[in-house]
């Protein structure tokens, strides 16, 4: 069972998560920020994980201690129920279009943590949600799970459909390269580990 769960509590947001690799796409998200529990329905639909979320923050200040935190909790149960990575993929890649928006990313589940990000919204915010939160939420997953993330959006018009393009990019991503290979002898480097 490739399955993992993260708490994190702090004087800015308290978070319970479980995620689960091999699921069939079902999300349970209980967040203050509507557009991340929008995104992460979007992400966990498309990559055909199970994901829960239960997240309270200080959404009177904004909305960056939550995403942000998310994204670590997230990144953090992933790297956890990868294991030892015996037998994955480990490269995953996704093209999405979405509407007139079109989105493109990659993942390499390296252990060589990086985000290459190259997006640029026509609108600062969607709601009262700062565009900007996507790159820090990226980064932090990124970070946490010790992956290689490239994201870039091509075009597009609405900041929505552009960012929504991402989210579903990522789930397909992820999903391709957490998958296991029966091809793929013990760790898929030749380094003889990740």
């Amino acid at each position: 069972m490739r399955k993992a769960e993260r708490a994190r509590k702090t004087n800015e947001t308290d978070i319970k998560l479980s995620f689960h690799i091999d699921g069939e796409g079902e999300a349970d998200i209980q967040t203050d920020v509507p557009f991340m529990t929008h995104m992460l329905d979007l992400f966990t639909k498309h990559g055909q994980f199970n994901l829960s979320v239960e997240a309270k923050g200080d959404v009177e200040i904004d909305d960056h201690h939550t995403t942000e935190d998310i994204g670590i909790c997230l990144g953090q149960a992933l790297l956890e129920a990868l294991g030892d990575k015996k037998g994955i993929k480990r490269y995953g890649a996704s093209l999405v279009p979405m509407d007139e928006a079109l989105a493109q990313v990659a993942v390499d589940l390296s252990n060589r943590p990086h985000l290459e990000y190259r997006a640029q919204f026509p609108s600062q915010k969607i709601g009262t949600f700062d565009t900007e939160l996507v790159h820090e939420f990226l980064w932090k997953l990124a970070l946490e799970a010790r992956m290689n993330l490239h994201v870039i959006v091509h075009y597009g018009m609405n900041t929505h459909h552009m960012i929504e393009a991402i989210f579903k990019a990522l789930g397909r991503a992820l999903d391709e390269a957490t998958m296991i290979d029966p091809r793929v002898k013990g760790i898929p480097s030749t380094k003889g580990m990740l």
